[in-house]
């Protein structure tokens, strides 16, 4: 028997872009279907050209075999999720094939999956009947499922009424606990506290020691290292290399240059190298939670010797900077900077709420007016969690509602009894 689980030849997926909407659409395959030679009036029959679709995958090749777990990488839009849900059999391919050998376990987004309607309860048994599981093969995994996911309180609730905390929860359970051969997990960590995130990790590495095939999805490199012997990165729908995680990441990593040259001024004796970004261990890494450690390190080549140089990093949004280090305020600068070298600031615990955040770094002369460095964004972290790892104990402490302010600092509520109640913001220290 081959020992190959996954193989993928030739894949490629595209999507219309504004062709039709779905009455448009429905036509549309009705007339292919009848051969009508006539379409409704300023209609066409003819396909949509090549402007008018977008690859979210293209020409995606690989294996994986039995017991394998591997590791899938790259930025927003590179095809992540599309590759998985392909595998998953939820979207079918444009070309190209994808041979699955055995009983397939997903957690894609948040809402596959699962019935709105249905309970939690009955979601797990639809799930094991959908595997082809018998009722007395999941009665013997429900309260190992239920137990690892926490909502026993909430088991008969339509899971429509779940925060996305308890579903993703849930959902994982469900994935990784009953009894598949192979199991695709996508963003897993992106969803959950700190403790779940680590129990995922925990449950990810048990099912692999059982020789289970995994294929994860994750923006956590340190979690893709920690998990993964191998990995594929994607981009722009295409596989850039795939190999041995530790390589795989610091290519990926790397890659990063190519932002560090949008700082670049053609006058300027200074250019950045890279950015790169590591918690309080050191390790480089890209995703973090609500209050740890965070160190961006500048690493630049100075063609000549620069005195008293400033430089400044802020971590923001599409709002702008929110949090930052200025050397323009803070009045600490190096002496000198010469050859290669590296600035590096640890910013001790930053309480953000969880979302992706920009990193800008920029830098001046001495003067402090003339540019050394052009303001740019040049790397992108992720934060994870929820407010409930800063503290907070509220009914909505697990969810990141849109439009929150993204820092918390220590305040005080008054109430008009005249009681004062302090909030703090803890910490976190180094162990």
């Amino acid at each position: 028997m081959s020992d190959v689980a996954i193989r993928v030849e030739a894949l490629g997926k595209h999507y219309r872009i504004g062709a039709y909407g779905l009455v448009g659409a429905t036509r549309h395959r009705f007339r292919r279907l009848i051969g009508a030679p006539f379409g409704p009036l300023g209609g066409s029959l003819r396909e949509p050209t090549s402007d008018e679709v977008i690859w979210a995958l293209k020409d995606v090749s690989f294996e994986i075999k039995r017991g394998q777990v591997v590791g899938v990488m790259g930025p927003n839009g590179a095809g992540k999720s599309t590759l998985l849900k392909i595998l998953s059999r939820i979207t079918e391919p444009t070309e190209g094939q994808a041979e699955i050998k055995g009983r397939v376990g997903s957690l894609l987004e948040v809402g596959t999956g699962f019935h709105p309607e249905l309970t939690g309860r009955e979601n797990v048994f639809l799930n094991g009947a959908i595997l082809g599981m018998k009722k007395r093969e999941i009665d013997r995994k429900f309260d190992e499922i239920v137990a690892f996911a926490d909502v026993e309180k909430f088991l008969d609730t339509p899971v429509k009424r779940y925060s996305s905390g308890m579903y993703v929860r849930l959902a994982f359970a469900v994935a990784a606990h009953l009894e598949t051969e192979i199991l695709l997990l996508d963003e897993v960590l992106a969803v959950g506290d700190a403790a779940f995130q680590k129990k995922c990790i925990g449950k990810i590495g048990c099912v692999a020691d059982e020789g289970r095939t995994i294929v994860f999805v994750s923006h956590d490199l340190g979690a893709l290292q920690r998990l993964c012997k191998h990995a594929i990165w994607l981009d722009k729908g295409r596989i850039v290399s795939q190999g041995e995680t530790a390589r795989m990441v610091v290519s990926y990593l790397n890659a990063g240059v190519q932002c560090a040259e949008q700082t670049w001024l053609p006058e300027s004796p200074v250019k950045l190298r890279n950015v790169v970004l590591r918690d309080r261990y050191g390790t480089v890494r890209t995703t973090f939670s609500p209050g740890d450690e965070i160190t961006v390190e500048i690493q630049y080549t100075a063609a000549c010797p620069v005195e008293s140089p400033y430089f400044f990093i802020a971590l923001g949004n599409s709002h702008g900077g929110i949090i930052g280090a200025n050397m323009l305020l803070d009045g600490h600068r190096p002496p000198v900077i010469d050859g290669d070298g590296t600035i590096a600031c640890t910013f001790k615990s930053v309480q953000l709420l969880p979302q992706m955040y920009s990193v800008w770094v920029g830098g001046r002369y001495a003067n402090g007016v003339t540019p050394m460095l052009k303001s740019s964004e040049v790397a992108s972290i992720t934060i994870t969690g929820s407010a409930g790892a800063l503290g907070m104990a509220g009914e909505l402490a697990e969810v990141t509602l849109p439009g929150s302010a993204p820092v918390i600092v220590p305040y005080e509520w008054r109430f008009p009894d005249g009681r004062t109640v302090p909030v703090t913001v803890p910490t976190k220290g180094k162990p």
